[in-house]
């Protein structure tokens, strides 16, 4: 579903991004982990069209992308959930969803899908998107990126921000979301929860990746269990 081959990324004259190459198959919950400041954002920015200073290689579905602007991905099939949500405040929750699934020919059944994962929205879909809780929010930016019934899903830091009763309703929602089959590539620093749920996962640091694996093989590393679960 995806490829990223020696992917290379600048800030001006400053690389940012060091030779990157991953994939996540079809159907797979992948995660990549890291500190602040390792890559993550600018990587899936860079994938999601929006970081045009980039060499190497990415294939998405079987075509080269690198390069391509952001609406041609989110034709093709790749929606992007950003760390600050970028929702629209000042618009009622319905209309926030319904924006994501202007190109969706079934977004009658995409919006019904989106409030069984997320009650609470159907709840509040005239409220005003800028006065709902921070979970809530999230979930909404979740659910708007799934109207458009993406083929890969990325979710750069979900639980940023999220008390640890809103983070594990995000997460859930993402398992039931992997049981469906949809293909997901979760970036987190919530390193616990994302490898439990994820099959694979990345280490990132500094632009680099320094560790991959099977995520229980993660779990179990001393390096990973020091630098990012404490123990």
């Amino acid at each position: 579903m995806l490829s990223v081959s020696h992917l290379n990324v600048f800030h001006g004259n400053l690389q940012v991004v060091w030779d990157l190459s991953f994939h996540v198959n079809k159907g797979e919950l992948v995660t990549m982990i890291g500190p602040n400041g390792a890559g993550k954002t600018t990587t899936v920015e860079t994938i999601a069209g929006l970081n045009k200073r980039a060499t190497g290689s990415v294939v998405f579905d079987g075509q080269e992308v690198l390069g391509r602007p952001p609406y041609e991905l989110f034709t093709r099939g790749l929606a992007l959930v950003p760390e600050k949500r970028e929702i629209f405040p000042s618009m009622p929750v319905i209309e926030n969803l319904l924006l994501g699934g202007t190109q969706n020919p079934h977004r009658e059944g995409a919006l019904d899908r989106v409030f069984r994962l997320f009650p609470v929205l159907r709840e509040r879909e005239r409220q005003e998107a800028g006065t709902l809780s921070g979970g809530e929010q999230q979930m909404l930016a979740i659910g708007r990126a799934l109207m458009s019934e993406p083929r890969l899903l990325i979710l750069d830091e979900p639980s940023t921000g999220l008390s640890p009763l809103l983070t594990g309703q995000v997460f859930r929602a993402l398992e039931h979301l992997g049981r469906e089959g949809m293909t997901v590539l979760l970036l987190e620093q919530n390193v616990r929860n994302a490898l439990a749920m994820c099959e694979r996962g990345y280490v990132l640091e500094n632009g680099r990746i320094v560790e991959e694996g099977k995520s229980k093989m993660l779990l179990n590393d001393p390096r990973i269990q020091k630098a990012y679960l404490g123990i």
